[in-house]
């Protein structure tokens, strides 16, 4: 898994310094200086950050912040262009207008060259592809920022498509995410409105995404742990894959030849039934949250493919979500009592399913979620878009500084994808409805007696276990306090701000004793005429004069550049 290290001085390598740089040209170039600014960067990074050029493009002007970003990123590359994407399913963390515009991010790239995908191959397998493969396009047919997919065909004849990943990603990716480990720090540090989420914890989850995502022998397992799902399922074709030509940085898989779910028209004239479509689809994404706990992450309609006979199949495996029991026993309690507008319930369920740092004022809560309930209390049930209502739900809990677990936001963003896909094929479909049945399921699944029993014998037995082993415990603590090697320890919240603040006003004083002191001693070797003289004026004084002249612009340009003069 990448490590992120906090990037110090000792830290600040070249490529660090490098990449920094390219990073502020771009937020530069795009318009937010004033992001920048208000990060204190140039505390940190001051070499070569006056030689970037500040000015935006003009032609900029005529885009909104939300699409200047997304350009900024897209500009940025692969690291870049997936913060994004996971920042598209995070609406507790950034307006509608950013989340609509994420959601357009591209991630086309230039292909890399055919002599460097088999320097891949053969430090993966020791092998070139024509070695491996019958047929082998040396022409890719998709590109991307993470990797690039060619068309092959397999020795006994089968058609496949095969993933290589970019060269040098992985040290990319890794100098990025150290990068904004640090700006993620910074955030906190100097943005009260961003503290409650924890920008650092969204930035180690993202890495921990990015891991599962550049490893291709992590997808190649979901593939198989998704077909293992449904193999009794004709209504959805899992692509094959083939563990003996993939690696971490190759990945061969059945070249699925469908028709994507967003060309209606083309479905039309297949003959296919596109309510059952649209049904089906969004029973296969229930499914795989309800009673799987494992789910397709990115279902969106370049994602989804019709084979004939209206059978699905979902491609790209990279991203997926994990539920377990627990929360999808108390997500369907959430489901269930804004169907039945149990506003009291409806409370404890959203406590129940968040994290929050802090003390939650309950009844400003409750009566937020009441007026919640009342906008859609006299709905008919097939009025109600679950994606509306999920979107709804995140932007009232946010006001109130508690938020998801973030594998719930992935499962919210796969209902309102699938939703939305279901009613391109069909604008009568109601999820809610299609849902109805997995919550009734996991309802009853509660009550069965072989769960109980199951559930009593593993609480007993870990009571069993505490009260064995507590007198140890005991025994143990006791002896600390005994020796005097009990500590309690405080930990002192919000002092990083304080300690910069005190850093920079020592740093300030100190330099004004240095440029007081120059000048006191200037002015002694100057009225001493001490040699040697230019023009009558002692050269040692006069330099000394110039340095502090120097030295005292320099600290009020820093002062007025700091708005603190």
């Amino acid at each position: 898994m990448f490590s992120i290290r906090k990037i110090t001085a000792i830290g600040r390598t070249y490529r660090h310094l490098n990449r920094y740089h390219q990073i502020l040209q771009a937020l530069f170039k795009y318009g937010f200086a004033d992001v920048i600014e208000l990060l204190h960067i140039d505390q940190y990074l001051e070499t070569g950050l006056q030689m970037i050029n500040r000015s935006p493009r003009e032609h900029l002007e005529r885009h909104s912040r939300p699409e200047r970003l997304r350009m900024a990123l897209e500009e940025l590359g692969p690291t870049f262009i997936k913060l994004g994407q996971l920042l598209s399913t995070r609406p507790d963390f950034i307006s509608t207008e950013y989340l609509v515009e994420l959601t357009k991010l591209q991630d086309n790239v230039p292909p890399f060259s055919f002599a460097e995908v088999e320097e891949i191959f053969f430090a993966e397998t020791a092998k070139k592809p024509s070695e491996l493969f019958y047929r082998f396009e040396e022409e890719p047919l998709a590109a991307a920022s993470i990797g690039q997919v060619h068309r092959a065909t397999l020795k006994d004849g089968q058609d496949v498509v095969v993933k290589v990943q970019r060269p040098d990603i992985e040290e990319i990716i890794a100098v990025d995410l150290e990068i904004l480990s640090h700006l993620a720090t910074l955030a906190e540090m100097y943005f009260e409105e961003v503290q409650g989420h924890r920008p650092s914890a969204i930035v180690e989850e993202f890495a921990r995404t990015l891991d599962n995502e550049i490893d291709y022998t992590v997808e190649l397992s979901n593939i198989q742990r998704f077909a293992s799902q449904f193999a009794d399922n004709p209504a959805i074709h899992v692509p094959k894959v083939y563990r003996e030509v993939s690696s971490r940085r190759i990945l061969t898989m059945e070249n699925i030849k469908g028709t994507k779910a967003s060309r209606v028209e083309r479905l039309q004239q297949m003959g296919m039934d596109l309510r059952l479509l649209a049904e089906r689809g969004c029973n296969l994404i229930m499914e795989q949250i309800f009673v799987h706990g494992f789910f397709h992450g990115d279902p969106h309609p370049g994602n989804i493919f019709i084979l004939p006979d209206n059978v699905i199949c979902f491609l790209d495996f990279g991203m997926m979500g994990r539920l377990s029991r627990q929360n999808r026993e108390d997500f369907t309690d959430l489901l269930f009592h804004i169907i039945a507008r149990h506003e009291r319930k409806l409370t404890d369920s959203v406590l129940k399913l968040t994290n929050h740092y802090g003390e939650v004022d309950r009844d400003a809560l409750s009566r937020d979620l009441a007026e919640f309930l009342d906008r859609y209390l006299y709905l008919p049930l097939k009025e109600l878009e679950a994606g509306k209502i999920l979107h709804h739900l995140l932007e009232l809990v946010s006001r109130h500084r508690i938020y998801f677990k973030p594998n719930l936001y992935l499962m919210m963003k796969s209902i309102s994808t699938v939703e939305a896909v279901g009613q391109m094929l069909d604008p009568d479909l109601e999820v809610i409805r299609l849902a109805e049945p997995f919550m009734r399921r996991i309802k009853s699944d509660r009550l069965r007696l072989s769960r109980i029993a199951d559930e009593t014998g593993v609480t007993s037995a870990e009571y069993l276990e505490l009260i064995r082993e507590l007198p140890d415990e005991l025994r143990a603590i006791l002896r600390q306090v005994r020796q005097g090697r009990m500590k309690i320890e405080f930990e002192h919240l919000g002092v990083n701000r304080l300690r910069t603040a005190l850093d920079q006003v020592s740093n300030r004083i100190s330099f004004a004793i240095v440029l007081a002191a120059l000048i006191i001693g200037s002015s002694v070797i100057v009225h001493s005429n001490i040699p040697p003289h230019w023009k009558g004026i002692p050269i040692i004084g006069l330099a000394g004069f110039l340095v502090a002249g120097v030295m005292g612009f320099w600290l009020l340009l820093s002062i007025i550049r700091h708005g603190r003069i």
